[in-house]
């Protein structure tokens, strides 16, 4: 098989791993010339890159009910070896179509020779062609202690997939893999060799949302936990979607919504000051699918509003529907020189004044005039 023909296979292949999140409508995965997938993603400091994501191959000995390349699948089989793959990704990045690279693998033969065709790819770009840049490398369930030290060591992001949010859950759709020995021992070995490096590592993870019958409590607790034991950077969702000759085809796909919802919670745990137990879930323990959580909040907070955004705090300007936390540190900032009073004055600090007016006391207008029914 050539090198083209492999590319499109193995791209193709590694569609199912998450990179990023809620980027533009100008940043969408797009194709190279050469016809192979580059994705858009944004990188730890902020900056957006695209990225070659692919797989060193996509032989498997796991069996994942979900998977498209699952051990039992008739499904055509491809791998690189690690001077073919690095080369591609120098010729791609010397014509200016790719600045980094995803790289993952299905577990060619068993783990450790899976992830050492991957770290000796990983190899060869920093030292044969002194390659700085980004690099998010997979690491594999049941990966030993040397791999993951060499990961750490050599990539700028590592994450291995949880998939689902327990045992249980897990041994419905990847029966072959152990929840705490395969996935979350490694995650703790990542994090001590992260804690070791001078330069700055990231370690992240994916659930796959919906396959294990799971509820959204469940994966936001999970998530949570992951957060605050590991310093996971992040948790990326990624919706079910069935795959033809495999166990699941019959299942349907979860809605695209539902994997938006959890990322909006995932952003109120991290970054808008919220507790799992203040994030409104049904009596099944799921996320609306009609309204965004922080809105769902504020609905049923009313006791809570309205706020004053001369007077109120930072942290209770991020419960304010419309206002995140660069807005609310903008708010803060901005009253100091004046009151804030007008509609103008929440637009031109980057308020999202449709949604925040219900919620906030501002003079222009009466707020009977103003507010809906909470």
């Amino acid at each position: 098989m050539g090198i083209f023909e492999k590319v499109n296979l193995l791209s193709q292949a590694a569609q199912w791993d998450v990179c990023s999140t809620c980027l533009s409508e100008k940043l969408k995965r797009r194709r190279s010339p050469f016809g192979r997938w580059i994705y858009p993603a944004v990188m730890p400091d902020g900056r957006r890159i695209l990225l070659l994501k692919v797989l060193m191959s996509n032989v498997c000995e796991n069996d994942c009910y979900y998977c498209a390349f699952r051990r039992s699948r008739n499904y055509r089989r491809a791998g690189f070896t690690p001077e073919e793959l690095a080369r591609f990704f120098m010729e791609l990045r010397e014509k200016g179509l790719v600045q980094g690279l995803f790289l993952s693998s299905g577990v060619f033969k068993d783990p450790k020779t899976a992830m050492d065709r991957m770290l000796a790819c990983v190899e060869i770009l920093r030292t044969k062609y002194k390659f700085p840049g980004y690099i998010h490398l997979k690491v594999l369930p049941g990966a030993d202690h040397g791999s993951i030290e060499r990961a750490v060591r050599l990539a700028s992001r590592v994450s291995i997939n949880i998939e689902a949010p327990s045992d249980a859950h897990l041994k419905r759709i990847a029966k072959d893999k152990d929840f705490q020995k395969d996935i979350l021992e490694r995650m703790e070995w990542i994090r001590r060799f992260i804690e070791k490096e001078e330069r700055r590592v990231s370690q992240t993870t994916q659930f796959v949302v919906g396959a294990s019958e799971e509820r959204d409590r469940d994966i936001l607790k999970t998530a949570t936990k992951l957060y605050k034991d590991f310093g996971l950077d992040r948790v990326y969702y990624s919706a079910f979607q069935p795959i033809s000759d495999t166990p699941l085809e019959g299942k349907p796909p979860t809605p695209l919504l539902r994997e938006h919802r959890l990322y909006q919670a995932d952003f109120l745990l991290r970054r808008y000051g919220f507790s799992l137990e203040e994030v409104p879930f049904d009596k099944s323990g799921s996320l609306s699918l009609e309204e965004d959580p922080k809105l769902r909040w504020a609905k049923l907070h009313p006791e809570y509003f309205p706020l004053d955004p001369n007077r109120a705090s930072e942290e209770e300007l991020l419960r304010v529907p419309g206002i995140g936390p660069i807005t609310a540190q903008r708010l803060v900032k901005e009253r100091r020189r004046g009151e804030i009073r007008y509609i103008e004055d929440l637009a031109s600090l980057g308020v999202i004044w449709k949604r925040a007016l219900p919620f906030l006391i501002i003079k222009e207008k009466p707020r009977e005039q103003l507010s809906f029914s909470l």
